[in-house]
């Protein structure tokens, strides 16, 4: 078997998503941290790895591979035996749309904006930008419907079997579910918070939080 070496803070849904997949397949792999509070992604070392300076990035045999939908879907096919990939084309195509759903519309928004902003601020002493919040919840909510419009949420994303899209959104609604804007963001997808309730207990999530 390849070895595996995971980049990237553990705090990091990204990385919490990949460390989900390496879980759901019982694979083994090393995790070492980058610190992305002192600005360690931006170092040369790292930057060698991953040259926009983002986390995670997956160290094979060597090979370092970034982009966690890429991460993600070498490692379902690698490891997994393409366990968590729906055989359904179309089924295929929503879990994708999904994926690039949270990329592209959901975490800036909800991480870059209000995570960081109820979270992370507070924690080192400074001011929530309540107006960029405010701004943010709407986004939020947005994505949020797209993602339910595509769901079928019996009981995983995409019915009844987990894929990679639930491994993908649930590490940043547990941000969201941990700000005082979640009922404001999930009031109008009551199917996705019903998703949340069940998905969120999956033990792959519950080991990826210690």
């Amino acid at each position: 078997m390849a070895n595996f070496v995971l980049y990237g803070p553990a705090l990091s849904t990204y990385v919490r998503t990949v460390r989900m997949i390496f879980t759901e397949a019982n694979t083994p792999y090393e995790l070492k941290p980058v610190d992305i509070f002192t600005g360690e992604q931006n170092s040369p070392d790292y930057l060698a790895k991953h040259p926009f300076g983002k986390v995670p990035t997956l160290e094979i045999d060597g090979q370092y591979l970034y982009e966690t939908c890429a991460i993600a879907e070498y490692l379902d096919a690698a490891v997994n035996n393409n366990g968590l990939t729906p055989d359904d084309l179309m089924a295929q195509a929503h879990m994708r749309q999904i994926m690039a759903i949270v990329d592209s519309y959901l975490y800036p928004p909800a991480i870059t904006t209000i995570t960081i902003q109820r979270l992370i601020v507070p924690s080192r002493g400074g001011q929530t930008d309540e107006a960029a919040v405010a701004a943010a919840v709407p986004k939020v909510q947005t994505a949020l419907k797209a993602i339910e419009a595509i769901a079928a949420c019996s009981p995983y994303l995409l019915g009844a079997e987990l894929t990679l899209a639930d491994l993908y959104l649930l590490p940043v609604v547990l941000y969201l579910s941990n700000t005082p804007d979640w009922e404001a963001v999930i009031s109008e997808t009551p199917q996705l918070k019903a998703w949340w309730e069940t998905a969120s207990q999956l033990p792959s999530f519950k080991q990826v939080l210690k």
